[in-house]
């Protein structure tokens, strides 16, 4: 006596396409058995050339269900009451999802066994299937959306004469070995479905913008479009030294752009949050949805050591020259700040890291009829350490004039002196 229908046995009395989906869900679910040419309700009504039938199946098989399952399925004909049947035996895959060529891995093309039915799975249950398949790295995991088109990159690849076809996305890891578009691929498509959003504030609180704004599309697009937004709103101040005229723009190019690539290149993108930049009148603000990768501190980071998230993310960018190095980007930043008055800050959680610029044209100088010995040990209690070249800034002093202040202090033991030559910084004296 035959079982009845259920999560491991399914019964067709003819070929039909609907063939496919039943073997889709064994393999997705653990596996099964289908036999063809029983009734549903078990009535052996038999075929009348299984032979024929079996290679039907078998084609059907390896020409519509992606990837490969046939490894999986081992069919045969057996005989039942006089009659052929083919049996058809399905083992629980190892690339899961399984699906439908045509239908792509969405519900509709990927299904599940539920009791004794095959039914789509949810969005949900793919993307558990895809994790535990191809692993935790998020830009190599197949793409649940398989529809894509890659206008930004074309341009971005020609721009710097470096080929874009199959080949190339191959190489990249855009496309796996089984020709399916992973989300690394999603991310530099027009499909890509995480955001950069910008706001700008009044003054240095969050109560009241003045503009507000989100970017998306390919991860090209958004790079290009919020840096030519941040650079019409990064302002230049003039300052005249006598009869010559000083530009000065709020925020170093180079800090602008490194900030946001590297909120970019580095950000958790297994999340559904934002990229968030605010900007307000005294600073700019990145802040990138995923804190540091496992084994790194902000010691690391600052001594130049990298441990990127998105390592093929982190190689597209390297090969279009976007970023020269990596682990350099933050360095970057502090370099451009090295004589001002004031220096970015890092500031991370365990799922945020925030990258602050200060504006440099809102810096008060310090009157010079402040005590310049107070004046350095305020600046040093408020960042942390000074340079000679950052007090002389500060003061408005020559470097005889403040070397002697330094010395001063240092014999006075309320600062320390650390480093060597260029490299020399005052910390207060614990």
């Amino acid at each position: 006596m035959l079982p009845l229908e259920s999560g491991t046995v399914e019964y067709k009395s003819v070929v039909v396409d609907d063939i496919r989906k039943c073997v889709v869900a064994f393999a997705n679910s653990g596996g099964g058995t289908l036999y063809v040419g029983i009734a549903d309700d078990g009535d052996i009504i038999g075929l009348t050339n299984a032979n024929e039938d079996m290679l039907n199946i078998n084609n059907m098989l390896r020409d519509g269900v992606k990837p490969d399952v046939t490894l999986f399925v081992h069919s045969q004909i057996d005989q039942i009451n006089n009659v052929d049947i083919v049996k058809i035996t399905i083992q629980g895959g190892t690339e899961r999802p399984y699906y439908l060529v045509g239908k792509g891995i969405r519900p509709e093309g990927v299904y599940v066994r539920h009791g004794a039915a095959s039914v789509p799975a949810t969005d949900t249950a793919i993307r558990k299937m895809i994790r535990e398949t191809d692993g935790d790295s998020y830009e190599k995991l197949r793409s649940v959306e398989q529809n894509l088109t890659f206008d930004s990159a074309k341009v971005e690849f020609a721009k710097r004469k470096v080929e874009f076809g199959t080949s190339q996305m191959t190489t990249l890891g855009m496309i796996n070995a089984d020709k399916i578009y992973t989300n690394l691929a999603l991310l530099l498509s027009e499909q890509c479905l995480h955001t950069i959003k910008t706001a700008i504030f009044q003054d240095t609180t969050q109560q009241i913008f003045k503009d507000r704004h989100e970017f998306g599309g390919s991860l090209f697009k958004q790079i290009n479009d919020v840096y030519d937004y941040l650079d019409l709103n990064n302002k230049t101040t003039a300052i005249f030294d006598k009869l010559l005229r000083i530009d000065n723009r709020d925020y170093p190019e180079t800090a602008l752009r490194e900030a946001l690539l590297n909120a970019v290149v580095h950000r958790e993108y297994s999340t559904s949050g934002s990229i968030l930049i605010k900007v307000f009148a005294d600073r700019i603000e990145f802040i990138s949805p995923g804190g540091l990768v496992n084994g790194i501190e902000i010691g690391d980071i600052m001594s130049g050591y990298s441990a990127c998230r998105n390592s093929e993310l982190a190689d597209v960018f390297y090969r279009l020259q976007f970023i020269e190095a990596y682990g350099t980007g933050i360095l970057k930043i502090f370099e451009a700040y090295k004589t001002s008055l004031v220096q970015p800050k890092i500031e991370i959680t365990p799922n945020v890291f925030k990258m602050i610029l200060p504006n440099l044209n809102s810096v008060t100088i310090v009157d010079e009829a402040i005590n310049p010995e107070e004046s350095i040990m305020e600046y040093v209690f408020k960042n942390g350490s000074i340079t000679r070249k950052q007090a002389e800034s500060l003061l408005g002093l020559s470097q005889t004039a403040t070397g002697k202040i330094f010395r001063k202090l240092v014999e006075q033991d309320r600062l320390t002196r650390e480093g060597h030559s260029r490299n020399i910084r005052y910390f207060v004296s614990k």
